[in-house]
């Protein structure tokens, strides 16, 4: 008898693959289980970026000092927009440092499904994987960025005594949270509505640059008045940059508090996006 129940079906299967039952069944806890998968995609996404390139991860230091060296040329020397007093290529370093990361996030994790179908097909795996790979592959090439912020942040300070960080600096780890959380939500919504409606693809490249002008990215929220304050308030991104520019610069006329909106706003996006993501997956073969 102790044979026979060795060799039983049910005894053979360390993993038994069910259907989903209802909304809420997310089976989470899989991704724990599946934790060796998720940093081997960490590890490809990282090292194919930039394979076969001559400067290899330079470009993750090259990107972001090019990209503030021409908003401060084009919109602090020509438009001679505010900063609040602080040095422009310091303000708007700060600024894309912030907003690469959230986009980075948001773009990578938008295309899931049309990008990933092959694999989808062929194995069984978690998913959301995936998306979670490519948050944490973001998180890697922004720790680089934000090294090159620091350098520049401590040359600064040397330079002008009035740059002085904030006890809000602690709070850096809920800005990454919530950073990735509305970029990782809002990419799988994209991702999963782009299994039908292909045209969402075409519209994700614009349709970031605009949110990036729609934030305080290369300006103040000082300088923004009446109604379109109130827009820009509306924009769950405005108080993390203006919190990190708090934290890390000193300046910023946006009350702290704000950054709860933000936290309440990334919980429901990151729910929403994980129950229309868990919903998609079971039929998107069919669509895709």
């Amino acid at each position: 008898m102790n044979s026979e129940r060795a060799l039983s079906p049910k005894n053979e299967w360390d993993l038994i693959i069910r259907p989903r039952r209802s909304w809420w069944d997310l089976r989470l806890g899989e991704l724990w289980r599946y934790r060796d998968l998720i940093w081997m995609l960490v590890w490809r996404d990282f090292v194919s970026q930039y394979k076969q390139t001559i400067l290899g991860p330079l470009w993750y230091v090259i990107q972001p000092v090019a990209t503030t060296v021409v908003f401060t040329v084009i919109f602090g020397n020509i438009a001679h927009l505010s900063t609040d007093g602080l040095p422009p290529f310091l303000f708007y370093l700060a600024g894309t440092t912030v907003w690469s990361f959230f986009s980075g996030c948001l773009m990578s994790t938008s295309n899931t499904f049309t990008s990933n179908a092959s694999i989808f097909g062929k194995v069984y795996f978690p998913r959301l994987s995936i998306p979670v790979a490519n948050v944490f592959s973001n998180l890697i090439s922004t720790a680089i960025r934000f090294t090159v912020f620091l350098a520049f942040l401590i040359y600064f300070m040397i330079a002008n005594p009035n740059i002085r960080p904030t006890l809000w600096i602690l709070s850096l780890p809920l800005l990454i949270v919530i950073m990735a959380g509305q970029g990782l939500g809002m990419g799988i919504i994209v991702s999963s509505l782009t299994t039908k409606y292909r045209d969402l693809q075409q519209l994700m490249g614009f349709g970031v640059q605009l949110l990036m002008y729609a934030t305080p990215v290369i300006y103040p929220l000082s300088t923004v008045k009446g109604i379109w304050r109130y827009a820009i308030l509306a924009n769950p991104m405005t108080p993390v940059i203006e919190i990190f520019r708090l934290a890390f610069l000193g300046k910023s006329t946006l009350p702290p508090l704000y950054l709860i909106y933000s936290t309440v706003f990334t919980f429901i996006v990151m729910l929403l996006g994980i129950l229309i993501f868990k919903r998609v997956e079971t039929t998107f073969m069919d669509t895709v």
